[in-house]
């Protein structure tokens, strides 16, 4: 009613009518046609039955969390998994004398590739490490970017100032910054103020 402003005389009817022609749109023999209908449905059925799951696993990742002391909860686009996987992962932040050996155990360093006077303008990261703490940074970092100005300007810099591989160097180079706010959260225990 709403999109078509009023001009249908039975919308009840038009939109059963559209949500058949939607589930038969498909060219199929006729003898085929139900059973691909049921596999559909039950395809359907599964997604949603995962989507139920995942809210039930947030839950709990949510009740998880409260047990432990972390302030990256205060940083605006670091949700509850990104938040549980970084601590997680980490574990006791005291491990770590200083966010280099976080990067260093997430693997988001850069031999330095040279010889003479010669150096390399591509160095690949060494991605020595464990690599779900760099999942769970690279991820955080790319939702940092999307809802904290700082780090979209950071990443938006990064970006253009390489050619090859610009997504992903400015989006690890972006992580590696982070890096650096989550030992600094976690060490001192203070809330984030952008």
């Amino acid at each position: 009613m709403k999109h078509g402003k009023s001009r249908f005389s039975n919308p009840e009817e038009i939109a059963s009518k559209l949500k058949k022609v939607g589930r038969e749109s498909y060219r199929l023999r006729p003898e085929l046609a139900k059973s691909v209908t049921f596999v559909l449905a039950l395809a359907f059925r599964n997604i949603r039955a995962f989507q139920q799951s995942l809210k039930e696993v947030d839950r709990a990742i949510v009740e998880e969390l409260k047990a432990f002391p972390n302030t990256l909860m205060s940083v605006n686009g670091i949700g509850l998994v990104f938040t549980a996987g970084i601590i997680s992962e980490l574990g006791d932040i005291a491990r770590y004398p200083s966010n280099a050996q976080i990067a260093q155990a997430a693997g988001l360093v850069w031999p330095q590739h040279q010889s003479g006077d010669f150096e390399a303008d591509y160095t690949p990261m060494t991605k020595a490490g464990n690599r779900y703490l760099r999942y769970y940074l690279i991820q955080a970092a790319n939702s940092l970017r999307n809802h904290n100005a700082e780090y979209r300007r950071y990443y938006s810099l990064k970006y253009r100032e390489v050619k090859l591989h610009p997504h992903k160097r400015a989006l690890v180079l972006t992580a590696r910054k982070f890096v650096r706010l989550v030992y600094a959260l976690l060490s001192t225990q203070q809330l984030y103020h952008a």
